[in-house]
């Protein structure tokens, strides 16, 4: 069992892995692109939200076609969907084409997570499933650094489209471990497959409806605050004179404290409730957040930027061990990507919201107090709407 797992950790960490890489070179790409193609802030903006956008239908898609056709061939689809997107945006000539295969990239990432944790859901039980969906969730962590390496060492030297490249074959090379995913037994195999009308039925019946609505609430609180908080704000501080968080040693540091976020919260799941775990990591990230959005020194935002990152990625990792396990097999990957498609509508508004606040003349520490709120909704519903025991 200990080698099925350890393999299968690598095999599906590779989702989080290529998630991240993705979303973090996004946010190296687009300052180049932006002076390259001379794009309006508007553009932009488009640029930084269309992938969310194709996130949101790749999700739910995704995870119903996971229930449909079995779990190992959706997952090799949505790898392959990112690495045909990223060879075609290589080649790009426009914006506009720009902007269409970032729309179907993201199908393919958003597809990837909610697929890949019910991989793990059906493989595992108890306290050993969510200690590995905590685990595959820290190969997060990994997708940033290489990203970083990729945006400091490449980009300058041969350009965007390069590195975009090199994430392709990357994808290609995944693909091929791929094959080796253990196909659906008849244990995690739906016994009946629904229709996509019956499983959106089935998730907002009465027996889900509760559970559908708070996974779905606490994903777009914890998509909201970490895309508002990681990919924006850090424009926003290097106006105020701290140039740094734009340096390769800031971004390595920020990737590097995420890991014994996870590890820790991997450690703590069969010792504490996870509804205890995840609490106390959502009050760490209010703490840590609120010092960051005070922060008056290069040393205050380097500390409380790591401890940022330390809990608001464990949180996201207790989340992944949440939410799989609370709907049943029928519905497990459809009930996994409706949530995560919510959670997606909220990495999309987070960025915006912060330019939008900024626009009424809104002060940094303000718009860290109004992600504070955000914050303290989710721990309400934690208590209000989750349960401790997986189905």
């Amino acid at each position: 069992m200990q080698v099925k797992g350890n393999k299968l950790l690598l095999l599906i960490g590779t989702a989080w892995l290529f998630d991240a890489l993705d979303v973090a070179l996004l946010s190296f790409i687009m300052p180049v692109i932006k002076v390259s193609w001379h794009l309006t802030a508007g553009q932009l903006g488009a640029v930084s939200a269309v992938t969310s956008l194709g996130m949101i239908f790749g999700a739910l898609g995704c995870g119903y076609l996971a229930d449909k056709w079995g779990r190992k061939p959706v997952l090799i689809g949505t790898l392959l969907l990112f690495s045909v997107g990223n060879l075609l945006l290589a080649l790009t000539p426009s914006v506009g084409w720009f902007l269409l295969i970032r729309f179907i990239t993201g199908m393919g990432l958003g597809g990837e997570l909610p697929v890949a944790a019910t991989i793990i859901a059906d493989n595992f039980k108890g306290t050993q499933r969510a200690r590995m969906l905590v685990l595959v969730d820290s190969f997060w962590a990994f997708g940033w650094i290489i990203a970083s390496l990729l945006a400091f060492l490449v980009i300058p030297r041969y350009g965007w489209r390069v590195t975009v490249l090199i994430t392709a074959l990357m994808g290609v090379y995944a693909l091929l471990m791929r094959r080796h995913l253990p196909a659906s037994t008849q244990k995690s195999q739906p016994t009946k497959r629904l229709a996509f009308g019956e499983a959106w039925q089935r998730v907002w019946s009465t027996q889900y409806r509760r559970t559908t609505l708070c996974l779905s609430t606490l994903w777009f609180v914890v998509m909201f605050v970490y895309y508002g908080l990681f990919l924006w704000l850090p424009s926003v501080l290097v106006l105020r004179g701290f140039s740094m968080v734009h340096g390769f040693g800031y971004t390595v540091l920020m990737s590097l404290a995420q890991l014994p976020g996870y590890y820790l919260a991997a450690w703590l799941i069969d010792k504490v409730a996870r509804k205890t775990i995840l609490t106390v990591y959502l009050l760490g990230t209010i703490v840590s957040a609120s010092v960051f959005g005070f922060a008056s020194s290069s040393a205050i935002i380097l500390i409380s930027g790591a401890w940022l990152s330390f809990f608001m990625l464990g949180a996201w990792g207790i989340m992944i061990a949440f939410t799989p396990g609370q709907f049943d097999i029928a519905v497990r990957g459809f009930g996994m990507g409706v949530a995560q498609s919510v959670g997606r509508v909220g990495a999309t508004i987070g960025p915006f919201l912060i330019g939008a606040l900024i626009a009424l003349g809104f002060t940094i520490p303000m718009i860290f107090m109004v992600f504070v709120g955000v914050l303290i909704v989710g721990i309400v519903i934690v208590w209000i709407g989750l349960s401790d025991q997986d189905r």
